[in-house]
């Protein structure tokens, strides 16, 4: 039996040796034919080229010849001309003779031309010939080739044929044999490979419990790793939302009050120092159909009204799924401080905490609706006491313009006096609004810091994780690999496996 890989499926299979003669010989045939017809057509391409060769030869030479002939011509005409120029004083029977000598000699050259053509198509014939008759002597030589291979062939088989019934013959004498040494020898095999797989499983189970235990004591240690990192990570979150918060609300604290109450009692820690005689009440008044918040009113020490100021709170927390923005509440504030006849206006307000347009300080929104503002928590008492400053130095601008118009005084120091209010108060609100800001970029580059430290902290899990599959891709045939007795028997139990099934 022959054994052939499939040159497509690269499967093997066995072929008795008959049937692998008949494929040998199919092969044979098939090359000889190729390679016979291969020849003809590289003997058909030699006549080709051997004919275009020749005929390249002969017309070149001919042409060659042709020119010779041509110049010799030439020569002979202008030496008949000379000669005719010089005899001229000649008498008429030797320029006679002279013109039959050369038109004899014009007339061999013209035979010889008419010659050379004749010998080039002589010589085209005989090549044709020559390289026709190799072509017939080499098809002849190939078949005969073919003819002889045929009978080889045959001959061949007839011998194959008899060698294979005698091999036949050995080989059904050899298997006798051979299957007698086997079952001879099939209980060894087996109590062999018994002993070597008891031998084998054992040393399976011991490296079974210690992956097992292996696996156990990683699994413990990843998850303490993974549980400490993600209180870690907790712990950042928790401190970066905390920064935030204070971001929006800065120094505001907000624990157990409200809003309204936090400013209540901030106003209360420093009514008695910076606003003994202000009213500052919640507005309990909603004859109208609308109320504010706080009211603040100041007066001077004669009882005339400074300033006045509706305060209306806004708290992030009190508003429902869908978040409102500031912008929503200015009409109604407006309305609120008309009716109630102050002044100012003033939105506090924990929206839009992320807005660094109201987190950047006083807001100013007086293009919407006059002498409105909008702050954070904040700057609540800030902005009371740059108002009741602007609205005490204004009081006593106008006393003082009362006065000067009663004593017919020029109000030119009055306009300077203001300028110079306009421009102290300008800066002062500058000065403020810079240390605001440094305040703002301290934070935002704290929390920059605790988000890296975060990235480290998920790129740490990431690690564990990569390290988790590294260690499920462990396997027997890996922790054998530098081992090799156990490499040994594991190729050997798998090679002598089949063996026992047969």
């Amino acid at each position: 039996m022959n054994e052939i890989i499939c040159p497509h499926c690269h499967k093997a299979f066995k072929i008795d040796e008959a049937g692998y003669a008949d494929i040998l010989k199919q092969v044979r045939d098939g090359e000889f034919e190729r390679s016979l017809h291969e020849r003809l057509e590289l003997a058909e391409k030699e006549k080709k080229s051997a004919v275009a060769l020749a005929e390249a030869t002969i017309k070149g030479d001919l042409e060659k010849e042709a020119v010779k002939k041509d110049a010799e011509i030439a020569r002979l005409q202008e030496e008949m001309k000379t000669r005719v120029e010089l005899a001229r004083t000649k008498t008429a029977g030797e320029l006679k003779d002279e013109a039959a000598k050369k038109d004899a000699e014009i007339e061999r050259l013209k035979q010889e031309l008419k010659s050379a053509e004749v010998a080039k198509k002589l010589a085209l014939k005989e090549t044709l010939g020559a390289v026709e008759k190799e072509r017939d002597g080499l098809a002849q030589e190939l078949a005969q080739a073919k003819k002889d291979y045929q009978t080889a062939a045959q001959l061949a088989e007839e011998k194959r044929i008899n060698e294979l019934q005698k091999a036949a013959s050995a080989k059904d004498a050899e298997i006798q044999g051979l299957q007698a040494k086997l079952e001879a020898s099939a209980t060894a095999q087996k109590l062999a490979i018994t002993e070597a797989l008891g031998a084998v499983e054992k040393e399976r189970d011991e490296l079974k419990n210690g992956l097992k235990q292996a696996a156990l004591e990683k699994e413990l240690a990843e998850k303490s790793l993974k549980d400490k990192y993600l209180t870690q990570i907790k712990d950042r979150d928790d401190t970066i939302e905390r920064l935030k918060d204070m971001k929006a609300k800065l120094s505001t604290k907000m624990v157990g009050e409200t809003l309204e109450q936090h400013c209540e009692i901030e106003f209360a820690r420093i009514r008695h120092t910076a606003f003994p005689r202000a009213y500052f009440e919640k507005d309990n008044d909603a004859s109208t159909g609308s109320k504010g918040d706080f009211i603040f009113r100041d007066t001077d020490e004669n009882g005339t009204e400074a300033v006045s100021i509706m305060f209306e709170m806004k708290n992030e927390n009190d508003g429902t799924a869908t978040k409102k923005k500031n912008e929503d509440f200015l009409k109604e504030l407006d309305k609120d401080r008309t009716e109630k006849g102050c002044e100012y206006a003033v939105l506090v307000s924990l929206l839009e905490p992320d807005n660094e347009l109201y987190n950047g300080g006083i807001v100013d929104v007086s293009h919407r609706f006059p002498k409105m503002y909008v702050v954070r928590p904040q700057f609540f008492l800030p902005i009371i006491t740059l108002l009741r400053n602007a609205a005490q130095h204004a009081l006593q601008y106008k006393n003082e313009l009362a006065l000067v118009k009663a004593q017919n005084i020029d109000i030119t120091n009055f306009e300077d006096e203001l300028e110079s209010f306009k421009t102290a108060f300008g800066n002062n609100y500058r000065l403020a609004s810079e240390k605001f800001k440094a305040a703002i970029d301290e934070i935002d580059k704290s929390i920059k810091h605790l988000e890296k430290t975060k990235e480290a902290l998920i790129g740490t899990d990431r690690n564990l994780r990569l390290a988790n599959d590294k260690a499920q891709d462990v396997t027997i045939k890996k922790l054998t690999r530098k081992n090799p007795t156990m490499a040994a028997k594991f190729a050997e139990v798998k090679k002598e496996g089949p063996g026992e099934e047969g």
